[in-house]
């Protein structure tokens, strides 16, 4: 979900670009009406710009309707294939799907809100909205708590992100979604600042009834971390056993 913060009129050529392709990553097409309420460009820039779009194949237009162009789709995949921290957490992911029968994902913080960077889940996956390139307010998941331990010391006060910061883990039950709840853990900080966590969803009943599941993110974000050489926080107790870690693989 997007932040919903007041922002100016696009000026220059590459902002009204950026401000269109910018609300096309939505799953539903638009119309240019629908485009132009939600940039605030003028009709003409905006449906100039829109064309111009078209022809570089990074907008795809289908009767009266624009959606993201399979320009975009390739550069989006090639940036995938090219992120450090993914490469590193694909393995981590897919085993922390298999043991734990959960959707998993991982995510970046970027400003005050989650980047999903990979969502594993097998055929769970298509009944779960979340997707890879969406984002939503940090301090309204578990895996933006996760990644709000990691971030400013301003992010202090609150019991979720204090519990991540001490604990390394953070509990969300019922909050995206009735039925379902999710446990994530910080991976850490990136090179450039950048904070990162990993985080399974699954059934209430499932993750209340099997405490291994909270063990087996902890591990996985501390394996992931492991083969991006990044620094732990937190004492030695609270690193998960080298023999649960060696389950994952390099």
């Amino acid at each position: 979900m997007r932040s919903q913060n007041t922002r100016e009129t696009p000026t220059g050529v590459m902002q009204r670009a950026a401000s269109i392709l910018d609300v096309l990553d939505g799953a539903e097409p638009m119309n240019l009406s629908q485009i132009v309420a939600a940039t605030g460009l003028p009709l003409s820039s905006a449906h100039r710009a829109l064309e111009q779009l078209v022809g570089l194949r990074w907008v795809h237009r289908h009767g009266k309707k624009y959606q993201l162009g399979m320009r975009i789709i390739e550069l989006g995949s090639a940036a995938s294939q090219q992120n450090a921290l993914r490469r590193a957490a694909l393995p981590s992911l897919h085993w922390l799907h298999r043991v734990t029968g959960c959707i998993v994902h991982l995510g970046v913080l970027d400003g005050d809100e989650v980047v999903y960077l990979e969502k594993v889940g097998g055929e769970l996956v298509a009944g779960i909205r979340s997707r890879v390139g969406s984002r939503m307010r940090a301090e309204t998941s578990a895996i933006g708590k996760a990644l709000l331990a990691l971030d400013r010391p301003a992010h202090t006060g609150s019991p979720d992100i204090d519990r991540a910061r001490e604990l390394r883990v953070v509990y969300e039950h019922e909050r995206c979604m009735k039925g379902f709840s999710c446990v994530a853990a910080p991976i850490g900080t990136m090179g450039h600042g950048e904070p990162a966590a990993v985080s399974v969803f699954g059934s209430v009943a499932k993750i209340r009834a099997d405490q291994r599941i909270h063990l087996s993110v902890q591990t996985a974000a501390a394996e992931i971390g492991r083969r991006l050489d990044l620094p732990r926080s937190g004492t030695a107790q609270q690193r998960p056993a080298r023999s649960r870690q060696s389950r994952l693989g390099a």
